[in-house]
């Protein structure tokens, strides 16, 4: 990972347009009491903000809960959170002004991987309880003992994050012999391929086409005509929302086929690429963390959807919220519990306790492992399926998106081959 300067945090410190954002305000019968700031940086802009703007909201709620029950140790909860405009330079200069400026109690990240590995060397050197959010393998390379990640890839992250997907492709019949790989030049992306090539030399297939390209990319098209000209049976794609939907819409431009299409295709699990891509989807196999299927209605994760969606719109946010808010309020439910276990705010403390303690949210029993790591992983593989038109209510249908795998959660059986269709 590139070194981060301290002159270069100042600079972009100070170039930053900084201003308290709105938080959910903390409800308190005694006015003297200081709230528990719980500070982060957050895509509110640029390219993730569809996502980023999701989360907050649900944090929005999971601080409403708290407080109309008195807070957390007596005390009232704020947010404290600044935009990183979707730019991870940013990224170091908002935890500096977090952590020696506003002085917040506790920080944790902003979504995604490539906002997050930024901010580690500067939570690392305060020594702080970092939990991350939608993270891939950040902690690999630092092994920082008070990194905790609400991203169910296990403590294998790079292998697990593709292993489902390459489980589903070789029980197709007959068995695939070759695969493409295209990904993003930037950090999740890039651990996600690398682990995908070794799951695929261990399912023994042959690569014949391995490819990245720049995130600043605007034409897909050549990306995805030798992609097209590869002609392998297997295509895998690490990307991020704006290059997942490039990627899509050239697809349909160019006809790509393949026996299974997709893998970590970031984006397509929001409302925004949904509504815009509509038909475009059909067929497209991802791995997913969480989708509202029958076997994954975990207890209080329905009654938290209802509560989101009630105020998606108004707020001006994904109105599905299917893919980040419940793994954001689940977030912040691991953090209170721990508080209230421990009956501290002390990182040390706290970062032992979520080291030993199992834990109950929306999301499903989580309990933490090697590296910060989920103990026991649980991603998911899905497809959709039966998608017409770009109206967003048919997206609230569980059908629209079958769980494919693992088999303890199936709802739904593989469409293959996938055939890209015009738009």
């Amino acid at each position: 990972m590139r070194q981060i300067s301290r002159r270069g945090i100042a600079a972009n410190l100070a170039a930053l347009p900084f201003a308290a954002l709105p938080a959910a305000l903390p409800t308190s019968s005694r006015a003297d009491v200081p709230p528990i700031t719980i500070g982060f940086a957050e895509a509110l802009t640029g390219g993730l903000a569809a996502v980023g703007k999701s989360g907050i909201l649900a944090m929005q709620i999971w601080t409403e809960d708290v407080n109309a029950k008195g807070g957390l140790l007596g005390r009232p909860v704020k947010l404290v959170y600044y935009d990183n405009q979707s730019n991870a330079a940013n990224v170091p200069a908002i935890y500096v002004k977090l952590l020696e400026v506003d002085k917040v109690d506790l920080v944790v990240s902003g979504y995604s991987t490539n906002m997050t590995a930024p901010a580690m060397p500067v939570v690392m050197s305060h020594n702080k309880l970092f939990i991350s959010l939608f993270c891939l393998a950040v902690n690999t390379e630092f092994h920082y003992p008070r990194y905790f990640a609400m991203l169910p890839v296990g403590p294998d992250p790079k292998h697990y994050f593709s292993a489902e997907y390459f489980n589903l492709a070789m029980t197709l019949q007959p068995r695939p012999r070759t695969i493409a790989i295209l990904a993003a030049d930037a950090e999740f992306a890039r651990n996600a391929s690398d682990g995908a090539r070794d799951n695929v030399k261990a399912a023994g297939l042959r690569i014949v086409h391995d490819a990245t390209y720049p995130p600043t990319t605007s034409d897909y098209s050549p990306v995805v005509r030798a992609l097209r000209a590869a002609n392998a049976e297997v295509v895998y794609v690490a990307s991020y929302p704006p290059d997942t939907a490039g990627i899509l819409r050239a697809a349909s431009e160019i006809g790509l086929e393949a026996r299974l299409f997709g893998g970590g295709m970031v984006g397509v699990q929001t409302a925004a690429l949904k509504t815009q891509l509509g038909p475009l989807l059909n067929g497209v196999t991802i791995q997913q963390n969480w989708v509202p299927a029958p076997t994954l209605q975990f207890p209080g994760v329905m009654d938290f959807l209802a509560r989101y969606r009630a105020r998606a719109v108004p707020a001006g946010v994904d109105p599905l919220g299917i893919f980040l808010p419940p793994w954001a309020y689940a977030r912040m439910q691991v953090l209170q519990q721990a508080i209230e276990a421990t009956g501290s705010i002390d990182d040390a403390t706290l970062a032992r306790a979520l080291s030993m303690q199992k834990f109950k949210t929306v999301i499903g029993g989580v309990t933490f492992g090697k590296d910060g790591e989920w103990a026991v992983p649980r991603m998911i593989v899905t497809q959709f399926q039966g998608i017409e038109g770009h109206n967003l209510d048919q997206f609230k249908n569980p059908d629209l998106e079958v769980v494919l795998a693992p088999a303890a959660y199936r709802s739904g059986t593989l469409i293959s081959p996938y055939r890209s269709k015009p738009a």
